[in-house]
């Protein structure tokens, strides 16, 4: 029977949170660039623009700040 150790648990913990944070923030992010893009289509440029500046933060914030900075260098 296979057993984990406790400090392996710990060793993988923030390695499945920061992919989950990345994960969710990549998502919300495409989210809403493409709510953006409706109302963008919809005459409504104001909140499209609210909305794609939104969608490139959390885009910036899941893909490179999460993704790259935390995800890829803790593996190298």
């Amino acid at each position: 029977m296979v057993t984990f150790s406790l400090e392996l648990l710990v060793e993988a913990l923030p390695l499945l949170l920061y992919t989950v944070i990345g994960g969710l923030l990549t998502v919300v992010g495409a989210a809403a660039e493409y709510a953006s893009l409706q109302h963008f289509g919809a005459g409504e440029a104001t909140v499209a623009l609210w909305l794609a500046a939104i969608g490139c933060v959390m885009l910036y914030a899941g893909v490179y700040g999460i993704g790259y900075q935390k995800l890829f260098s803790s593996t190298n």
